[in-house]
């Protein structure tokens, strides 16, 4: 073996001994790609309170407990009974039956996962809420399923009354429909991880940037180099050029635009460039302006980022900051973002324009941090800058409050007819349940059902016309925590749970609704609700 191999050989073995991955890390590889080290962290800071330990609750507990949250506490004073023992995967049959169903839940779910620790509480819902409620502030979120209405309501009204309390989680569920619901005041989120990728402000090219693209020589280049000159670096060029010639401006007409990428494709030396087809294909870059997207300008205007105080949520004080940035620098644009697409490039060349771009973004994100306010970590100021171009603020509503406002249910039927149906006929079922006597077997008839939810409506409102298949399977199990509408339930509100936690993605906004007899799921949004 040469000397240069042995080195290469030395070399590529000291790189991968070092960058080992270490055994969490292996654990958790596939999820660690979706919301990476800030994510996780997250989630095994997380304190997660469920209420009942019924199939659908167990069934989010085992999609939750296996990425790794870090504590999980199950509120539940009832027997394991022989219904459970059918229906739950997370009891051990006939051997479970008269024991906590809490205890043993706990019991079985912490198998999944050594990292996770997990508490079974065998208190009552209302003795907590009588005694101790101040002990539901602990939990990162609370997750509530099948509740009796009375005591759902309070709770509710209980983590709505201070905006630092957690959010929580309505599911409900019978036989084969189901639906979910996220009470929170305000919920931010940095890294939406939008498709929507920032721009390369090629019409607003930064100096360096402009002067490495005019000052390159295209003519006497060598063909190979040539043919892989970055695409971005083709069209800062053409668009400069363009503009000498048509008094500053870029082109503005169909004629124009197709003008513009004639000349690109003129300036090949062989037929086969790829990299001016990419050009010539990523050419309406040059023409469209690099503005502030209308949903960040928004942001700007709201009231809580134009009066932050210090003890503002950080959140506020960087779109405070940015807001700032945006109005004061040159270009009056977002942060420059160092992230490049692929192109058809040399090595060298893509390396010399991500350098160019890397050290823009830096001292963007200088200038943009001299705006903050108060000290905000760095790795938080390094996601906002990132992802400025795709922040989201939402803003949600107590439960319940959408029955409470029948022109609004109205509304949403025009928009969603099928998941208001299933909507409607759920809360009919908890009317009934709440009209109920304590301990009474839950018999509910759909004329009773269809009244209950024709209450929710105004006057001469008429109910969905899906409404009828909907209210038919409530009334015909109207108790029933089936394991695979358990399962599927489960798998969804994990998955929401986990946007809520990490902060990352955008979590539903309203209601999720599921019908399983025609296996479809919808969602009833808020913004959909407002009449």
């Amino acid at each position: 073996m040469s000397q240069e191999a042995q080195d290469i050989q030395d070399s590529t073995t000291a790189i991968v001994a070092e960058s080992a991955p270490d055994a969490k890390t292996r654990r958790y590889d596939r999820q660690l790609r979706l919301w990476a080290a800030s994510g996780q962290s997250a989630l095994e800071s997380s304190r997660v309170l469920v209420i009942a330990g019924t199939a659908t609750s167990t069934s989010v507990l085992k999609n939750l407990v296996l990425p790794g949250i870090g504590h999980f506490t199950i509120l539940d004073p009832l027997e394991v009974t022989p219904e459970d023992a059918g229906n739950n995967f997370f009891l051990e049959g006939p051997s479970s039956i008269g024991k906590s169903r809490a205890e043993e839940a706990v019991r079985l779910l912490c198998e999944l996962n050594d990292g996770v620790d997990g508490k079974a509480d065998k208190r009552s819902l209302e003795e907590v809420l009588e005694n101790d409620k101040e002990w539901l502030s602990d939990f990162t979120i609370v997750i509530a399923h099948n509740l009796d209405p009375k005591l759902l309501q309070r709770l509710s009204e209980y983590l709505w009354s201070d905006t630092t309390f957690p959010p929580l989680v309505v599911v409900r569920s019978a036989g084969f429909l189901a639906e979910f619901y996220i009470q929170y005041h305000e919920h931010s989120v940095i890294e939406s991880h939008s498709e929507t990728t920032p721009s390369l402000r090629i019409d607003k090219a930064f100096p360096a940037l402009l002067d490495y693209a005019t000052t390159l020589d295209f003519e006497n280049m060598d063909v190979t180099d040539h043919g892989h000159i970055p695409y971005v670096v083709i069209l800062v060029r053409v668009l400069e050029d363009w503009k000498k010639a048509h008094n500053g401006l870029p082109p503005q007409t169909y004629a124009e635009k197709k003008e513009f990428k004639q000349g690109i494709m003129a300036m090949r030396k062989k037929s086969d460039e790829e990299n001016f087809e990419e050009a010539e294909a990523q050419a309406y870059r040059s023409w469209t302006a690099t503005t502030v997207p209308s949903e960040i300008s928004e942001l700007f205007d709201d009231p809580k980022v134009k009066s932050v105080t210090p003890s503002s949520p950080p959140f506020y004080h960087l779109v405070n900051a940015l807001a700032k940035f945006v109005q004061e620098q040159p270009s009056h644009t977002l942060p420059l973002s160092s992230t490049l697409p692929d192109m058809k490039a040399s090595t060298s060349a893509y390396i010399h324009l991500q350098t160019l771009y890397k050290r823009r973004a830096e001292e963007e994100k200088a200038a943009f941090k001299s705006y903050l306010q108060v000290p905000i970590a760095e790795d938080m100021v390094d996601a906002f800058v990132k992802n400025s171009h795709a922040l989201k603020l939402l803003r949600g509503k107590q439960w319940g409050a959408v029955d409470k406002d029948g022109a609004a249910l109205v509304k949403g039927g025009e928009v969603a007819p099928k998941e208001l149906s299933v909507h409607l006929a759920l809360s009919a079922l908890s009317s009934v349940i709440d009209k109920s006597q304590p301990g009474a077997p839950l018999t509910p008839t759909v004329e009773a059902l269809t009244e209950e939810a024709q209450a929710l409506l105004p006057g001469g409102a008429s109910l969905p016309d899906d409404f009828d298949n909907a209210v038919g399977e409530v009334a015909r199990a109207p108790t029933a925590d089936l394991p695979n509408v358990a399962a599927l339930l489960g798998g969804l509100v994990a998955q929401e749970v986990i946007k809520m936690i990490t902060k990352q993605y955008i979590p539903i906004h309203g209601y999720c609704t599921i019908d399983l007899v025609d296996a479809w799921t919808g969602t009833l949004k808020l913004s959909d609700l407002k009449p």
